[in-house]
């Protein structure tokens, strides 16, 4: 997996002050993407366990409230096989920050066997996260009003309570 940026101190893509880890690989391609170049897999540079031990260490103050993963496309089977142990590693050295991720795909999609984008550990990723907001970027339902999301059609899903419930819930943060 590569990675086109990690920023240490984001209050733009999650609640509180945030670790964003910004994958590269998108086959959503929406139009009017904020990040066009992180469409290609191998923009930016690969992700390493020394780029692991970094996020980690960017994570250890407390006052920093979590990970938020973004791209491209955390939800590429290939993002989602590299992704995997990083956010396990995560979850077991900060089990009260949260965790989150945007995708390009909706909560239906990552559940629907044998389609793009579900995999072999799209389950045990999902149950890492906190919070899914999900859902392509749509250009003529793009509404800067909105709180961490782009468009009237994306949804910020509360992943406990979506997998407890078997359906998508809404966040209520």
């Amino acid at each position: 997996m590569h990675f086109g940026e990690i920023k240490n101190c984001d209050i733009a893509n999650g609640v509180g002050v945030r670790v964003t880890l910004f994958v590269s690989g998108c086959t959503n391609r929406c139009e009017g993407c904020f990040q066009p170049q992180t469409w290609d897999f191998s923009y930016g540079k690969p992700f390493t366990h020394e780029d692991e031990d970094q996020i980690l260490a960017w994570l250890e103050p407390s006052y920093i409230h979590g990970l938020t993963l973004l791209g491209g496309e955390p939800f590429e089977p290939e993002n989602q096989r590299a992704l995997l142990p990083f956010v396990q590693r995560v979850r077991q050295r900060f089990p009260h920050k949260s965790v989150w991720a945007f995708t390009g795909f909706t909560w239906e999609e990552l559940h629907r066997n044998g389609s793009h984008p579900r995999c072999e550990v799209t389950d045990e990723l999902l149950a890492l996260l906190d919070v899914l907001v999900d859902g392509p970027f749509v250009q003529a339902q793009r509404d800067l009003t909105l709180r961490f999301r782009g468009s009237r059609n994306q949804r910020l899903l509360n992943v406990p309570a979506s997998l407890a419930k078997g359906e998508p819930v809404w966040w209520e943060g």
